[in-house]
């Protein structure tokens, strides 16, 4: 079942790109957070996501916001897609694709992992969620203007 806006965000522990392990729960009650489910490293789509969340990142990170990025790729495809694009926040690698079942992320024709982007308080509250395979840009700039709503 998908969490809805509205709901506690479901708390998680996964690997990101640098080996470390990473909660959700490390950032609760400290900024709001930005997670953004996404099919694959180094494909057309997710990088143009990914490169757009990185060009807005300081915007995020002056308005009190950690952005997340969560696939099913490994560590070190994480650390590769991370290092090639310059991406300067947390990649997560979710193999089994637990985390992505936690939150509901609904796959695109029963085949590829689904693009789905979440906002959550810095009370663990979803506030809004963004879902959209070809509405890259559209991913940075929903979840842009509920966080500068936050602040």
């Amino acid at each position: 079942m998908a969490i809805k806006v509205g709901d506690k965000a479901p708390n998680f522990t996964l690997k990101s790109q640098s080996g470390d392990t990473v909660s959700l729960g490390d950032f609760l009650g400290k900024k709001a957070v930005v997670v953004y489910f996404y099919p694959k490293d180094d494909t057309p789509g997710c990088t143009a996501e990914s490169c757009a969340f990185r060009d807005s990142h300081q915007v995020f990170a002056d308005a009190g916001a950690e952005v997340i990025g969560i696939s099913g790729d490994s560590v070190d495809s994480h650390q590769a897609f991370a290092s090639k694009h310059s991406l300067p926040f947390t990649l997560l690698s979710d193999e089994g694709d637990k985390v992505r079942k936690l939150y509901g992320v609904p796959p695109v024709l029963w085949l590829l992992p689904g693009r789905v982007t979440y906002v959550i308080d810095k009370d663990g509250t979803v506030r809004h969620i963004f879902d959209s395979m070809m509405e890259f840009d559209k991913h940075v700039s929903e979840a842009m203007t509920v966080v500068e709503g936050l602040s």
